[in-house]
């Protein structure tokens, strides 16, 4: 049995095959609008929706054929045999492509009424034009109708109107998370010794095999669309298990290297292919992780719930990462659900650090004459920033700022290819943006693999985004990057080669890191939430081997002062900065005295801050806890720095330790 699309894919699917040969613009335009937002995204007035033949001011009566104020879009329609690209004389005698044709309408719109969106489209193809963009044309997206069944998100525009894009993320992300939690629980039932941590090492590596393999099929990784689905779908529920560990041995085999009889033996398993980068590896020698009997209920939670009712490919890595590890973490499930980074709050961190800066660099180069080789070079230096985060959890920091620098960089690679400049690249991509770039240590062994697995995902969805740009396939498996993740106490670790973190066991998820003493651009991150007075005795003692027994006061700082002190000491002498997310404890009273006193006296200084905001977790139980954001560094900074208080910004002259523009007093 096929594996089922989703509800809109389904939609989209039906409108292709009902337009792919049909396209009159007086007579079929609205139609095909109309039917375009009620039948794909769902729009219940269309007809009110969308406005046809809106009148606008030029020196002859006009009309635009499309336009919708919800989400700010104007449509220019031609025939299915007009070539967009082409210019076409106007009532008025001048030449116009049909993008500057709607152009010049939406010029002549009142400023309330002009369009962040432009699109032309002759039926069979959609030119897509973002108007915020410094050169539209450069920039410009193309969507064939024969590609739509699968790539009708691109026209999600349409009808988002609130960044509904990242809202329907979140919530297939969290829908996501609900079914991990009823995939550990019923296989979690099977096992022999359910208490035993062998036996919780092995569920946890067995599901995040398990939702790789559903995310890899909906994405198009293994090829067909639904192969995990139908490969299981052969098999009753007690020859599974036995099926399960077969794929896993093949996922973990080199093609060549695979039983030649295989193709002919089993052609089902034998089109899986090499998967790479340890996660189907066997953890401890030639023993592989313990996979329970599968019953009839497991075998409909895999099939239909999990595969034929869900479309993994939606989901965002940045919070499903953090949602995985939570559902699957012990210590979370106990507290009762979900505690994860908020994007929004990522970005509080990255975007004054670094993001900012880096957006306003690359729209400065699109503004010149000839970019190429700026642009190259922009491309360059995104491929050499390194990223720490010494508390990485999930990796929602790291994934997020991944899918950041692979944004800009196709947005060099779209200006370069629509400039009609030769794109370099070697025999396999294009792409120099690399996770083996990202850095994380984690005292947590399940969340480092789950970091691990969402950066993968990351990359797959960015590189489906790349193939759009550049028209080309791009083989993503066998995996060939890896970001360079470890176990281990992060305060017992040396951040600079990794050293004294705990082993990861030889041929698991990760290999060893080389110990070779690293640099890096920024670190980041969210670390614990420990107030003094409630540290554990091996926190209180992490915190004394830390900061040494001659700091002054130092067992009455909270446990997030040691990320600060570390990174203090590792930026020394650097032009690495710092920016962590913590409990506004440590800018309040006694706590400026006893942490940021040394630390401005050793050269440290703040460079941007946000003042207390509340926190909330995702969890049942809400903690509604208060946080600053901190932005520092040892290496002199002559950008301005930065006070936000709520959306104030404040531009200061010096961010004291109580995060006041101020001299520093304690």
């Amino acid at each position: 049995m096929a594996k089922k699309l989703s509800s809109q894919q389904i939609s989209a699917q039906a409108f292709l095959e009902v337009w792919k040969d049909r396209g009159f613009e007086n007579r079929e335009t609205q139609k095909f609008w109309i039917d375009l937002l009620q039948s794909v995204f769902q729009v219940k007035d269309a007809v009110h929706y969308i406005e046809f033949e809106k009148p606008v001011k030029l020196s002859n009566a006009s009309r635009i054929d499309g336009y919708i104020a919800t989400t700010k879009v104007l449509i220019e329609q031609k025939g299915k045999d007009i070539d967009l690209d082409k210019k076409e004389r106007q009532s008025d005698g001048e030449e116009l492509t049909p993008y500057e044709q709607a152009k010049r309408y939406n010029d002549n719109l009142p400023y309330s009424e002009k369009v962040r969106w432009i699109v032309t489209c002759n039926f069979q193809t959609f030119h897509i034009y973002n108007m915020e963009d410094k050169e539209p044309v450069k920039t410009r997206e193309v969507l064939n109708l024969k590609d739509f069944g699968k790539e009708y998100y691109r026209l999600n525009f349409l009808v988002d109107e609130n960044d509904q894009h990242t809202k329907r993320e979140m919530e297939v992300s969290i829908a996501a998370g609900d079914i991990v939690g009823e995939i550990y629980e019923k296989f979690l039932a099977q096992y022999k010794n359910p208490e035993s941590p062998e036996t919780l090492k092995s569920l946890n590596v067995l599901c995040v095999r398990i939702v790789f393999c559903l995310y890899a099929e909906d994405a198009g990784l293994f090829g067909r669309h639904g192969m995990f689905h139908d490969y299981l779908a052969q098999f009753n529920a007690p020859q599974m298990r036995r099926a399960l560990i077969e794929l896993f041995n093949i996922l973990n085999q080199k093609i060549e290297e695979r039983d030649e009889y295989l193709k002919d033996e089993n052609p089902t398993l034998a089109a899986f292919p090499y998967v790479n980068g340890g996660l189907f590896a066997k953890p401890k020698g030639d023993a592989d992780i313990e996979i329970p009997m599968i019953t009839d209920e497991i075998r409909d939670l895999l099939l239909a719930k999990a595969s034929d009712d869900f479309d993994w490919s939606e989901i965002s890595p940045t919070i499903f990462g953090a949602v995985f590890e939570s559902t699957l973490n012990p210590e979370t499930r106990r507290k009762g659900g979900m505690h994860y980074t908020s994007i929004e709050n990522i970005h509080k961190v990255i975007d004054p650090l670094f993001l900012d800066d880096l957006k306003a660099e690359l729209a400065s180069i699109l503004e010149k004459v000839n970019p190429e080789k700026e642009l190259r070079n922009f491309q360059a230096k995104l491929s050499h920033l390194t990223f720490l985060d010494p508390a990485c959890g999930s990796g929602n920091f790291l994934t997020e700022t991944y899918l950041c620098l692979r944004r800009l960089e196709n947005k060099v690679l779209s200006t370069l290819s629509k400039g009609q400049m030769e794109i370099a690249y070697d025999v396999s991509s294009p792409i120099q943006v690399q996770i083996q770039q990202f850095y994380g240590i984690e005292i947590n062994d399940f969340a480092v693999t789950v970091a691990k697995t969402a950066l993968w995902i990351a990359e797959s969805q960015m590189m489906k985004e790349t193939e759009s740009i550049i028209h080309s396939a791009i083989d993503f498996l066998p995996l060939k990057t890896n970001a360079h993740i470890v176990e281990g106490n992060a305060l017992k670790t040396d951040w600079q080669t990794f050293e004294n973190s705990a082993e990861v066991m030889s041929g698991t998820f990760f290999e060893k890191e080389s110990h070779e003493k690293r640099n890096y651009d920024y670190i980041i991150g969210n670390p614990p939430f420990v107030g003094a007075r409630l540290m554990n005795a091996e926190q209180k003692q992490d915190l004394e081997n830390v900061f040494g027994k001659d700091w002054k006061n130092a067992g009455n700082l909270d446990y997030v002062a040691c990320w600060y002190k570390k990174a203090a000491d590792l930026m020394k002498g650097s032009n690495t900065r710092t920016a962590l997310v913590s409990t506004n404890s440590i800018c309040q009273g006694e706590s400026v005295a006893n942490l940021w006193k040394p630390l401005f006296d050793d050269g440290v200084h703040i460079d941007f801050a946000h003042r207390t905001f509340r926190w909330d977790s995702e969890a049942s139980i809400k903690a509604h806890v208060h946080c600053v954001i901190v932005g520092f560094s040892s290496d002199e900074n002559k950008k301005p720095k930065r006070i936000f208080a709520g959306d104030e910004c404040i531009d200061a002259k010096n961010i004291n330790g109580y995060l006041i523009d101020a001299e520093n007093f304690y």
